[in-house]
């Protein structure tokens, strides 16, 4: 196998671990956040999770790196490329302001009510 071949493997490897530990880390932050809002001690979740998540991720990138940079920054590539993912996954359609509607939305709704009433 050239050695180019044997590089790109490592990269893509590195990438999908990564990921892998990108979407822990994050799935596990949207978990924590829907767990720890409606929990009467969030500040245990939250700081317990933070501590758990992040130990996860940096024996992740110590393991996957092996010492090598390269391979660290893969494995860093992956674990943003997770971030963007999961976010969107995760997305809903209301605003975490307390189900309101966001300011944009609201402001087209009363542009299209005054010109309703404006016809009139």
């Amino acid at each position: 196998m050239p050695e180019w071949w044997a590089l790109a493997v490592t990269w893509a490897l590195a990438s999908m671990a990564g990921m892998l530990l990108g979407a822990v880390f994050y799935g596990g932050l949207w978990w924590t956040v829907r767990k720890g809002v409606s929990s009467p001690r969030p500040a245990v979740w939250f700081l317990g999770s933070f501590l758990l998540r992040t130990g996860i991720v940096l024996a992740g990138f110590y393991f996957v790196s092996g010492g090598r940079g390269d391979r660290l920054l893969a494995c860093l590539l992956g674990f943003i490329l997770a971030r963007v993912l999961v976010t969107r996954l995760t997305r809903s359609s209301v605003s975490p302001r307390c189900g309101m509607a966001s300011l944009g939305e609201t402001r087209l709704r009363d542009a299209a009510t005054k010109e309703a009433g404006h016809a009139a």
